[in-house]
């Protein structure tokens, strides 16, 4: 065994597996109590209390609702597709969790499970896998109504994917690479816009001038990808009774809302990570854990911002989510890849 342990391949893949399991558990955590917190928020901005009767503050409800969710029945239609009925949840949480291996969430080797070159690449592949959960899990349930919330979500996802993916190209040109481990290692230190000597400004994303707009439309399609209101068509209670999970019921049906928070957690770390320095900040040259502080103030900062949005914004009608995806954001993504292209030109190299 001493001997096994001595071959550096496999102490790299002990440790890798090491920090998965340490983000599974973590992430099951605030999954949980971002629920909590959402309902909180939402009880202000709604000028009631919230969740405050199971523990002081209601802090002991996240675990109230798993016990009610592992103790209702199990309804699984007579005439469903039974194998993928079962697998369509899987697939909505899979995704997320393969995404965060490549997601830095503190200085390299020790707090990213592994640095690939085609990080960026990774999470785009693994958001468009994302739809398959839903989709499959409507046209397995053998129900019109979830056939039709899957089909609304195929459509919207594919829309958004392509403004998506087009407004992360600036920032490739940017860091020169697809790793998201360079992409923020290119955001450290300060620079002084406009050449004024004093003014200094986090070297992040956010802060440049061709990375607003990327900033932008990336955010848009973020609640697109993640289904959040007000582009949250999928479901669409008033209009296909529950969407795509609609004959799921039990540990099926929160396994769909499990990667629905999952999947807002990831892809908050990634705007942080293109745009806002990822755990870059001030002071964490001085004190070390001030990195830490700094990517969870990010974090909680953008998914406030998720839960926000859904309780102040209506939902959108169907054919204006996919005329504003199609004639705006996509033209307008295009449009900002040469601006960026040739203002990165006009500085020379870099």
């Amino acid at each position: 065994m001493a001997a096994l342990w001595e071959i550096p391949a496999v102490q790299t893949l002990t440790w890798a597996l090491v920090k998965v399991l340490i983000i599974l558990q973590v992430m099951l955590g605030v999954v949980s109590y971002l629920i909590y917190a959402e309902r909180k928020i939402c009880g202000h901005i709604q000028a009631r209390t919230g969740p405050n009767r199971v523990g002081p503050f209601g802090l002991l409800q996240p675990i109230a609702d798993v016990l009610k969710l592992l103790m209702k029945e199990e309804f699984i239609p007579a005439n469903a597709n039974k194998v993928i009925f079962h697998i369509a949840p899987m697939l909505a949480v899979f995704p997320a969790i393969v995404t965060f291996a490549v997601i830095p969430m503190g200085p390299s080797p020790m707090f990213v499970v592994t640095d690939i070159n085609v990080g960026l690449l990774l999470f785009m592949a693994m958001s468009s896998l994302g739809v398959y959960g839903i989709t499959l899990a409507g046209w397995s349930s053998n129900n019109k109504y979830a056939l039709l919330g899957g089909l609304r979500s195929s459509a919207q996802m594919i829309s958004y994917e392509l403004a998506m993916g087009l407004s992360t190209i600036p920032v490739i040109l940017m860091a020169g690479s697809l790793s998201l481990v360079k992409i923020v290692d290119t955001q450290a230190g300060w620079f002084h816009p406009f050449g004024l000597q004093f003014i200094s400004l986090p070297n992040w994303g956010i802060f440049q001038a061709y990375l607003f707009l990327p900033f932008v439309i990336f955010l848009i399609t973020a609640f697109a990808e993640t289904n959040r209101a007000p582009f949250d068509l999928p479901e669409a209670e008033g209009e296909l009774v529950a969407g795509f999970h609609t004959e799921y019921s039990s540990m099926k049906w929160a396994l769909f809302f499990l990667g629905e928070y999952m999947n807002m957690i990831v892809i908050c770390s990634i705007a942080i990570t293109l745009f806002f320095g990822g755990w870059h900040g001030p002071f964490t040259d001085k004190l070390p854990v001030m990195w830490l502080v700094w990517y969870l103030l990010k974090l909680a900062a953008c998914l406030f911002g998720f839960i926000w949005v859904r309780w102040t914004f209506p939902r959108l009608r169907y054919d204006q989510l996919m005329g504003f995806g199609w004639k705006v954001l996509l033209p307008a993504s295009i449009v900002n890849v040469l601006i960026a292209a040739l203002w990165l030109y006009g500085k020379g190299p870099h």
